[in-house]
């Protein structure tokens, strides 16, 4: 059982380990959403993620002989990093299998904190089943990134941090992969205060915990398909499910659509990079019925690769009609470019590219195809110069495209 003294024992092996991720209050957060908004950043954690905290407590609480066999686990990338560094830190060899899709930055992290790293698979599982494998092979101590009670004291841990932070927290967002962190904080948010409410937030692509949540056992989905690679789970954890069936009051899941939005109000108003998985908080954020209550958002993470970063942002702005490409037949004649140019700097849109194609037609003369990538203020602005184009006698058209 998950007992107040096991997490009071977690908190006091990770002292001085991990960082004390103090609440953010955001004042853009607390005003789109009605709420009183505290960004919990565990995207500044040692190793850039919560799993940190379950790793090294997990590690603390084995054997000398358990060990001495050497470490091994799965991860998506982030508790790869938390056992290679506590193992590092306790003088162990750590073995991590990670699937293929694992973003490089997490990759060489694991690496950078002397671990053997082996890549397995598209999705967490496939990677799970080479740990589990090579574990018996090699004889090697398995340590689950979140069927495990320890590892889910350890992710507990920051729910005392929140009530010490805010006592009067009432609701407290947390993403789902396996289920060990919501686990763990719902389980001592409850003890700490039974009123306090803990959704959990899942990807819609990945929503393993509320499929089994509703048929009342674990379920294993046929396949997982989001961008939250951190929470690509296909089947949750059978130890820590009971947990979660008393302690979790509800579940919200998220496109991936609404994770690109997160992002870049993460960047603009906060500065922070949250990796997609912790950006499900965030997402939710706008999908709660209550006003008026101070919410906590856990943002698990922040390990994300820049070409990850790049093709976020740039899917972000077109999303908000902040970029968008539209091309025009244009004849192909002196001051045409020109009369383009014109209409959009009139419109107050500001010209990013230009791609000019003259073998779009067979006779030149019938026309050239004009693309042109503009920067706008949103959607509105946007609809305002595409309109302005066709006053001016142009059939201008929206191109679906990135920079």
């Amino acid at each position: 059982m998950l007992t107040l003294n096991e997490f009071k024992a977690a908190r006091a092996v990770l002292s001085g380990v991990i960082l004390n991720t103090n609440l953010i209050y955001s004042p853009a957060l607390s005003k789109t959403t009605g709420n009183h908004i505290y960004l919990k950043p565990e995207n500044m954690q040692v190793t850039g993620a919560y799993k940190i905290r379950g790793a090294y407590y997990k590690i603390s609480t084995l054997s000398e002989e358990e060990r001495a066999k050497g470490l091994i686990t799965a991860s998506a990338g982030n508790h790869a990093q938390g056992v290679a560094y506590a193992a590092q830190a306790a003088g162990v060899s750590a073995t991590i299998v990670m699937p293929t899709t694992t973003p490089l930055v997490k990759v060489n992290n694991t690496k950078d904190y002397g671990a053997e790293v082996i890549l397995q698979g598209e999705t967490f599982d496939d990677a799970a089943n080479l740990a589990a494998q090579l574990s018996e092979e090699r004889g090697l101590t398995y340590v689950h990134p979140f069927n495990d009670p320890a590892i889910a004291t350890g992710q507990g841990t920051i729910s005392y941090e929140i009530f010490q932070d805010l006592p009067d927290v009432d609701v407290i967002l947390v993403p789902i992969g396996g289920g060990g962190l919501a686990t763990g904080v719902a389980t001592l948010a409850k003890l700490l205060n039974p009123n306090v409410t803990v959704i959990g937030v899942e990807p819609s692509g990945a929503a393993c915990m509320k499929a089994s949540l509703e048929a009342g056992h674990v379920v294993t989905l046929p396949s997982v398909n989001t961008i939250a690679d951190g929470v690509a789970v296909k089947t949750p954890g059978d130890q820590i499910f009971p947990y979660l069936q008393k302690s979790l009051d509800d579940i919200i899941t998220i496109d991936d659509d609404e994770l690109v939005d997160a992002f870049l109000d993460m960047m603009e108003r906060h500065k922070m990079i949250v990796e997609n998985a912790g950006l499900l908080p965030v997402a939710a954020l706008n999908h709660l019925k209550c006003k008026g209550k101070n919410v906590v958002p856990i943002l698990s993470g922040g390990n994300m690769d820049v070409i990850t970063i790049s093709s976020l942002v740039q899917h972000g702005l077109i999303n908000r009609g902040r970029v968008f490409t539209f091309s025009v037949q244009l004849p192909d004649r002196p001051g045409e470019l020109v009369k383009v140019a014109q209409i959009v700097a009139r419109e107050n849109g500001n010209i990013i590219k230009l791609e000019h194609n003259q073998f779009v037609n067979i006779n030149r003369q019938a026309g050239v195809e004009l693309r042109v990538t503009t920067e706008a203020f949103g959607h509105t602005h946007k609809r305002a110069i595409l309109d302005a184009f066709q006053a001016a006698g142009y059939d201008a058209q929206v191109v679906n495209t990135v920079l």
